[in-house]
């Protein structure tokens, strides 16, 4: 007995740990297939022994350490019980209408509105307390601040990140984030609104709580969210769950995430039941309500494989290490490369070299991970060389986590130039369809971007890239299309592509519109001094010199001059073709309806001859804005300032063709 006992006592040590890294934004201690065989192992020997410790996982729902004011739930947030068998889902459904949904993988947030506002947004926490993050909700996708219902609401649900955000976010930054979850979970304690907005993070409703209707079915509570505005969890009614009609539900889901159609992080799913009145009557048992719902996880499928080496990937400063192994199926695919993380993580599976054996899965039938190392060949090799500049590398172990991480400590390193590359192919830019800010960083991680010119060299790696995890032929094929197509660009959009400081779309219009792209080339190049394009209107000379400096220096010139070789460029800066608008500043604000968007609204009045900018002041002819009553900051500065506020119906009457 006493063995068991200790047992169980380094069981729940080790899992609470790993929950704690989980739900804090914290590296990974363990992963989800080892936290569930913990779990489901401290659950059998309490029901052995008959003893359950005070700290025991079982009994407790998520810390949160999430820095704030700490506030009870009005209702508590019990977590749910789970299964991995379709049988026991027929058991709990026992014939009853269910609605089966998504079991998002994030955090919980709980909203409550009052008389149409927002007036607390609060973490999960223990499930009966949490920390009060309002003033983040504006940061938050998802989170309206106002709504039409004039009662007392409380909402239950997950702030989740997509893979997509996860990818960008973690390329562009070089952080060091598990996956989008850990990523969510670090964003929430942030003081910084803007930088959690910059996270994208999305809360998506999984419940309504509490409303002052009487609404006793769970589907119409969801009806109502919807029709308030909030997008919430996608899920689908059973009316007769039995085993086929739940194996088949089951089956939908699974294929959704198998083939990526499902884009946001999920592990699992979860079953409840229709009628809300019969669900609020069970019992509460441990830390679950025992009829609230009832969680479905995947049966994860391992497989054992050799390592054959690992590759280290390089994005923004952090460089990555990847293992590449013996293909195995896993989840009806090819597995052959799994993300290590970094080097803490390799040191606590026991990453050795060439011929070790390892355990693999597809988390949450997605993401390939290494789950355990059976036996250790050799030793980890790290480099002290970036694979992508070949400048030495330095091991940073972090303050706060003590996770080591590798680093380039190239400043100039094409992996830590990612939002510039990712500025050069956006839309207003060379416009080139189809390379993500990820996909960039892949195709520098390896070695085939240096510079601007490279990116029209991608025909080169075409082969390479179909060989890429998550590519393929037609993704190649089309990557490659949308790069040639992209080769001939307005001087324009070139202007703003090259990221020379200070030189935007409005910036680069104004010099074009003085001098042709050859000319503003040579005279910058040329140039005794930093202010002659200054006289242009809304240059000045502070934008003056930024763009003779960028051009006077070599190695950008050798850049421009090498990416004019793969390119053509057009004349995209038009001669006003009226004077409709001439010598007249218009602000534009609000949606449009005359015009397809802002933008070609602001066309329009530069072609005859009048200037947009973005903000109110005393140099200002008209602000435009539908909502003349508005209340907005621009209204309110217009009308102190004594400048008209136009409908659309009042600027086409007094300027439209």
């Amino acid at each position: 007995m006493d063995e068991k006992i200790k047992e169980m006592q380094e069981l729940a040590e080790r899992l609470n740990r790993a929950s704690e890294a989980y739900y804090n934004g914290l590296p990974e201690v363990m992963t989800d297939f080892e936290w569930d065989a913990g779990f489901d192992r401290l659950s059998a020997l309490e029901k052995e022994t008959g003893i359950v410790l005070e700290n025991s996982p079982t009994q407790n729902v998520s810390a949160d350490d999430t820095a704030g004011t700490k506030e009870a739930h009005e209702f508590a947030a019990l977590s749910l019980a789970k299964t991995k068998s379709i049988d026991d889902l027929v058991k709990w459904a026992d014939m009853r209408p269910i609605w089966l949904s998504w079991k998002l993988d994030g955090l919980t947030l709980v909203a409550t509105y009052d008389s149409g506002r927002l007036t607390k947004l609060v973490t999960r926490g223990d499930g009966h307390t949490g920390t009060n993050i309002t003033h983040l909700a504006k940061s938050l996708y998802g989170v309206p601040m106002t709504i039409t219902e004039p009662g007392h609401l409380v909402i239950r649900g997950e702030a989740v990140i997509s893979y997509e955000d996860f990818e960008t976010f973690a390329a562009e930054s070089g952080e060091d984030y598990a996956n989008p979850r850990n990523l969510a979970s670090g964003s929430l304690s942030l003081k910084d609104p803007e930088e959690v907005r910059r996270r994208k993070i999305h809360w998506i409703p999984f419940t309504l709580v509490y409303c002052e209707e009487d609404i006793p079915s769970w589907g119409e509570r969801m009806e109502k969210l919807k029709g308030l505005g909030f997008d919430c969890v996608e899920s689908v009614k059973l009316d007769h769950p039995d085993t086929a009609a739940i194996q088949e539900a089951v089956d939908l889901f699974t294929k959704k995430v198998t083939d990526g159609i499902n884009p946001y992080p999920v592990d699992g799913l979860v079953i409840t039941y229709d009628d809300t009145v019969y669900a609020a009557s069970g019992s509460v048992t441990g830390h679950h309500a025992t009829r609230a719902g009832y969680a479905f996880k995947w049966q994860d499928t391992s497989a054992a494989s050799v390592l054959e080496h690992i590759e280290w990937s390089c994005a923004a400063s952090t460089i990555t290490p990847v293992a590449v192994f013996a293909p195995v199926q896993l989840e009806g695919t090819t597995v052959k490369r799994a993300s290590l993380c970094n080097i803490s993580e390799c040191e606590r599976l026991g990453i050795g070299g060439a011929g070790t054996e390892i355990e693999v899965i597809k988390a949450n039938k997605i993401i390939p991970k290494v789950i355990r190392v059976q036996k250790t060949e050799g030793t980890l090799q790290i480099p002290d060389r970036c694979p992508v500049c070949g400048h030495p590398t330095v091991i940073n172990t972090s303050d706060i986590s003590g996770t080591k991480t590798l680093r380039c400590t190239n400043p100039a390193c094409a992996a830590k130039q990612l939002r510039k590359y990712a500025r050069f192919v956006s839309k207003p830019g060379m416009d080139i369809d189809g390379i993500s800010t990820a996909t960039l960083a892949r195709f520098i991680s390896e070695g085939w971007i240096h510079e601007y010119r490279d990116i029209f060299r991608l025909g080169e790696h075409e082969e390479e890239i179909r060989e890429l995890d998550r590519f393929g032929e037609r993704s190649a094929r089309n990557i490659i299309a949308s790069v040639e197509s992209s080769r001939t660009v307005p001087d324009v959009r070139l202007l703003y592509a090259l990221n020379i400081p200070l030189v935007a779309q409005d910036v680069a219009k104004r010099l074009l519109s003085a001098y042709p792209l050859d000319e503003l080339v040579q005279r910058a190049g040329q140039a005794d001094r930093e202010d002659i394009f200054a006289e242009i209107d809304g240059i000045g000379p502070e934008k003056s010199a930024a763009f003779v400096r960028w051009f006077r220096d070599a190695d950008n010139r050798l850049v421009f001059d090498h990416l004019m070789q793969e390119i053509q460029v057009t004349s995209g800066v038009k001669a006003a073709s009226g004077a409709r608008c001439a010598g007249m500043v218009f602000v534009v604000t609000g949606d449009v309806h005359h015009y397809k968007n802002r933008n070609e609204l602001k066309a329009y009045i530069e072609s005859q001859g009048g200037k947009v900018t973005g903000s109110v002041s005393r140099s200002t002819n008209f602000l435009i804005n539908n909502d003349i009553q508005s209340t907005s900051s621009k209204n309110k500065k217009a009308q102190s300032l004594g400048i008209p506020i136009l409908s659309e119906e009042d600027f086409l009457a007094r300027f439209g063709e």
